[in-house]
C-alpha cells in the first residue's frame, strides 16, 4: 500500500487528538489550579477568622488591664487554656519577647514574625501565615495588642500549625486531579471512537476513489450512516455511475460512428474501385454509382459537421448570429426542401399553417433552419414506416410563443427512453443510422434561443416533437 495514503489517515487521527487533547487539559489544568486557589482560599481564611474571633476575644479580658495586672492574668491564662490541644495562646510583652505559653515550650523566645511587630506599632489585630523563623514548621498566627492608657501593654497571640490543613488540601487537590484526568480520558477514549467512526469511513471512500481514478468505473460503496458521510458515499457513487455510463456511451458513440463512418465509406470506395477498373461501362450504371458516392458523400459530410457543431457546444466556441427572423418563412422552407426528397422514398410531408401573423423574433435564422431540418429528418429516419409525416405552428398568445409541431407515425419512442433521447450519444434501442448527438444540438439550439424542445409519444401511435420559442413582447 501506498505510504501516503496510509499515514494520512493517521495523520487526521493525530491532529484530532493532539488538538482536542490539548483543549481539554488546558481547561483541566486550569480548573484544577483556579479550585486549587479557592480551596487554599477558604481553608486559610476559615481558620484565619476562627483565630482572630479568639484572639479579639481573649483581648477583650485583659481590656483595661496595667501592665502589672496584665502580667498576672497572663499566667494563670495560659495554663488554663481549654484548646491548647489544638491551638498555642501566647502572652508577649510590649518587646515582643514570649512570657507565658499555653505549651510552655516558647516562653522566653523572641518569635519576630511580621504579626508581632504590626500589632505593637500599629496597635491593631493583624493574621500573618508563613514558616515558623526557629522551626520551620508552617503555621498561621494572630496577633491582638493589649492596650492601657493608650499604651501597649503586651501582646496576646494565637499560633495554630498548618502541617493537617496543608495535607487535606492536597488531599483534596489530588482528588480533583484525579478526576480531571479521568476526564482527560474519558475524552481521549470518546475522541479516539469518534475519530475512528470518522477517519475509517474516509480511508474506505480513499481507497474507491483510487479505485475510480484507476479505471474500476461503477463501483460502489455500502453507506452505513445517513450524516455528511453518508452523503459524501451517495456523492461518490453517483459520480462512479455517471463516470461508467459516460464511458459506456462513450464507447458505444465510438463503435456507432466507427460503423456509421465505414459504411458509407465501403460504398464510396466499392463503386470508385469499380467504375476505376473500368467494370462498369453501361451509363445507367455509372450515374447509379455516382449518385451513390454523391448521397454518401453528403452523408459523411453530414455526419463531420453535426460533430464539429457539438464540439463548438463542447467547448464553448458556439455561438448565435441574432437578427429578426420570420419563424413561418424559415419553417416552410425546411418543409419545402425535405418534400421532395421525402416523396422519393414514399413519404408524405404534410403541413398546417395558421393565420396568425407573427411578429419578427430575434433568432439565427441558420441554426433554426439547423435545427428544422435535423429534425425533419430524424422523423424520416425513425419514423418513416409510418410513410406519414405532419408538422405545424401556431401562436400561443397567453405565454406568447410560437409553437412548432413536428409528429411522425412511426413506432415511437420506448417510455423508458424518453427521459434521456436528448442526451449526447444517446441512442437507445433505435437501429437507425446516426451519432446519437443531433437531438442534443438540437435542445441546445432551441435553449439558446430562451425556448424548449420537447419529445412525447403522440396519442394514436408515433413520435410528437414539440419547439416553443419566445416571441417578442
Amino acid at each position: 500500500m501506498d505510504p501516503q495514503k496510509k499515514n494520512r489517515p493517521q495523520s487526521i487521527r493525530r491532529r484530532w487528538m493532539t488538538n482536542s487533547l490539548a483543549a481539554v487539559f488546558f481547561i483541566v489544568v486550569l480548573g484544577v489550579s483556579a479550585f486549587s486557589v479557592a480551596m487554599s482560599s477558604f481553608y486559610y481564611s476559615t481558620i484565619a477568622s476562627g483565630l482572630e474571633a479568639r484572639a479579639s476575644m481573649a483581648t477583650r479580658s485583659f481590656r483595661n488591664y496595667t501592665e502589672t495586672e496584665y502580667n498576672n492574668r497572663a499566667a494563670s491564662y495560659a495554663s488554663e487554656f481549654e484548646e491548647k490541644g489544638r491551638l498555642e495562646i501566647q502572652f508577649l510583652n510590649r518587646y515582643g519577647r514570649i512570657q507565658y505559653s499555653s505549651y510552655g515550650l516558647t516562653a522566653g523566645t523572641t518569635p519576630g514574625t511580621p504579626d508581632i511587630q504590626e500589632a505593637l506599632e500599629r496597635q491593631t489585630l493583624t493574621t500573618w501565615s508563613g514558616n515558623d523563623p526557629s522551626t520551620h514548621e508552617h503555621i498561621m498566627c494572630s496577633a491582638s495588642p493589649i492596650v492601657y492608657d493608650g499604651t501597649v501593654v503586651g501582646v496576646v497571640r494565637l499560633v495554630t500549625s498548618l502541617k493537617r490543613v496543608d495535607r487535606q488540601i492536597v488531599i483534596v487537590l489530588a482528588a480533583a486531579l484525579g478526576i480531571g484526568m479521568l476526564m482527560v480520558m474519558v475524552v481521549y477514549v470518546s475522541n479516539m471512537y469518534f475519530v475512528r467512526s470518522i477517519v475509517e469511513p474516509v480511508a474506505g471512500i480513499t481507497d474507491i476513489a483510487q479505485r475510480i481514478a484507476s479505471g474500476s468505473y461503477g463501483i460502489q460503496m455500502e453507506k452505513r450512516s445517513a450524516d455528511e458521510i453518508g452523503d459524501l458515499v451517495d456523492a461518490i457513487n453517483d459520480m462512479s455511475m455517471k463516470i461508467n455510463q459516460s464511458e459506456k456511451v462513450k464507447s458505444e458513440f465510438i463503435s456507432s460512428v466507427s460503423h456509421e463512418l465505414r459504411t458509407p465509406l465501403t460504398a464510396i470506395n466499392g463503386w470508385a474501385e469499380t467504375m476505376a477498373s473500368g467494370e462498369v461501362r453501361d451509363p445507367e450504371e455509372m450515374k447509379k454509382g455516382l449518385g451513390i458516392i454523391v448521397s454518401e458523400a453528403r452523408r459523411l459530410t453530414g455526419m463531420v459537421e453535426e460533430l464539429l457543431e457539438f464540439s463548438r457546444i463542447e467547448d464553448g466556441r458556439f455561438t448565435l448570429s441574432i437578427e429578426p427572423v420570420d419563424i413561418k418563412a424559415e419553417l416552410e422552407d425546411a418543409v419545402y426542401t425535405y418534400r421532395e426528397f421525402f416523396r422519393r422514398e414514399g413519404i408524405t410531408l404534410t403541413h398546417t399553417d395558421c393565420e396568425e401573423e407573427f411578429p419578427p423574433i430575434e433568432a439565427d435564422p441558420q441554426r433554426l433552419r439547423q435545427v428544422f431540418c435535423n429534425l425533419l429528418d430524424n422523423a424520416a429516419k425513425h419514423g418513416g414506416a409510418g410513410k406519414r409525416i405532419e408538422t405545424a405552428i401556431h401562436m400561443d398568445e397567453e405565454e406568447n410563443q410560437a409553437v412548432i409541431t413536428i409528429r411522425d407515425y412511426g413506432p415511437g419512442i420506448p417510455e423508458d427512453e424518453l427521459p434521456h433521447v436528448k442526451y449526447k450519444f444517446y441512442k437507445g434501442s433505435s437501429k437507425a443510422r446516426g451519432s446519437g448527438i443531433g437531438l442534443a444540438v438540437c435542445d441546445e439550439i432551441v435553449t439558446r434561443h430562451g425556448g424548449t424542445l420537447e419529445l412525447a409519444n403522440a396519442e394514436g401511435g408515433g413520435c410528437l416533437v414539440t419547439i416553443r420559442l419566445p416571441l417578442e413582447g
